[in-house]
């Protein structure tokens, strides 16, 4: 299958296939939402290994010609321990790093999951490449079981948003890193909340800029029609009608696969 194979654990990772569409639109998707193994966030590092581990099967097993690991806490957490072997692969963490600190002022913001946060890894790719930065992160849990709720632009999720970012924008953050693929889908809220002063950054553009010219460079780039799969290990209405926002698309088909 020449296609690119995308994994998340949940709806989010729909807005990595959005920009990969918009930036490739002669390129194949096959998705994988591990949605019954939903959230990542708060699991172990082992756990999320071996579902990731798992999901990369999956897909290198249908035959895609690479990967994206559209999830901030497998990024984190999975892809250095992996060492994935045959097929070029790309998590989210770095390039959201590089384009935070490109526009940066000097105070960069990160929410995400708590696996995330813990993992440290977004400081030490940003500070990899900026050093001076100072970098304050928030650990966010409430925000994907409302986005998967549907609650993306409700006054209760403001008010959510409000309590966990206080503190940063306290200390003056003028850059807030969107450090999960769900969160874009919040970005309404977000907005609002802090403000004009602080740029939201969201990986999922940068992620496909990466992706283009690493399948250019290894000569990968389809000759063939798109032709997009979405497969999911569970899903419900809301599911369905987040998938359709995210992918302006009526009809979004989904397989039911089982993936243990």
């Amino acid at each position: 299958m020449d296609a690119i194979g995308v994994f998340d654990s949940g709806v989010g990772g729909l807005t990595v296939v959005a920009a990969l569409r918009r930036r490739l639109p002669g390129e194949s998707i096959l998705y994988l939402g591990d949605t019954a193994r939903l959230p990542y966030g708060s699991k172990s590092p082992e756990t999320v290994t071996r579902y990731t581990r798992r999901n990369i099967e999956f897909l290198t097993e249908r035959g895609v010609k690479a990967v994206v690991v559209a999830c901030n806490t497998a990024s984190a957490l999975a892809l250095p321990q992996l060492g994935v072997q045959g097929v070029p692969t790309w998590g989210v963490i770095e390039p959201g790093a590089r384009k935070a600190a490109e526009v940066s002022r000097g105070r960069v913001g990160v929410i995400a999951t708590e696996a995330t946060v813990r993992s440290d890894a977004y400081p030490r790719a940003l500070r990899a490449v900026r050093p001076d930065l100072a970098i304050l992160s928030k650990a966010c849990p409430l925000f994907v079981p409302l986005v998967e709720e549907g609650w993306h632009d409700d006054p209760v999720t403001e008010e959510v948003a409000e309590r966990y970012l206080r503190p940063l924008l306290d200390a003056g953050i003028d850059t807030l890193v969107l450090g999960c693929t769900h969160y874009p889908l919040l970005v309404n809220v977000l907005e609002r909340v802090v403000g004009p002063d602080v740029t939201l950054v969201d990986s999922a553009a940068s992620v496909a800029e990466m992706v283009a010219a690493g399948l250019a460079e290894s000569g990968l780039t389809a000759t063939h029609p798109a032709v997009h799969h979405f497969c999911v290990t569970d899903a419900g209405e809301s599911f369905q009608r987040l998938a359709r926002t995210i992918l302006r698309d009526e009809d979004v088909p989904l397989e039911w696969v089982e993936v243990v």
